[in-house]
């Protein structure tokens, strides 16, 4: 199991539109892994299972699309990864010893957006 390394990816607009199955399918193509996931593909995501890393299913918590031509961080992305870690939408199942370290990845970009993460309200 392991956490994506912190990428400092460049921000969307605050108002950009996330459609998440939309951004699944850019990213893939933008990635070059119509096929299988590779590590372009991983950098869109804060979670996957390493021992699973060669299926797509393997891979959670999407918070990038491809705006632009870049892969970047889209605000409403990041608050639905954020809701889910607060069990909204059902939650996301992930081992417990890694979801201190998601919500520490996620407060990185809830940071560079000015926000505050959920679960620090």
């Amino acid at each position: 199991m392991a956490v994506t390394e912190f990428q400092d990816l460049p921000l969307a607009d605050r108002d950009h539109d996330w459609d998440g199955s939309d951004a699944e399918k850019r990213v893939r193509k933008w990635a070059g892994a119509e096929d299988e996931p590779n590590e372009k593909y991983r950098k869109a995501h804060v979670w996957y299972d390493g021992d699973k890393a060669q299926n797509f299913t393997a891979y959670k918590l999407l918070i990038a699309d491809v705006v632009d031509d870049r892969l970047k961080v889209v605000p409403h992305g990041l608050m639905a990864a954020g809701n889910v870690m607060q069990g909204g939408r059902g939650g996301v199942d992930l081992p417990k010893d890694d979801v201190d370290r998601v919500k520490k990845h996620l407060a990185k970009y809830y940071d560079k957006l000015g926000d505050e993460p959920p679960w620090e309200r």
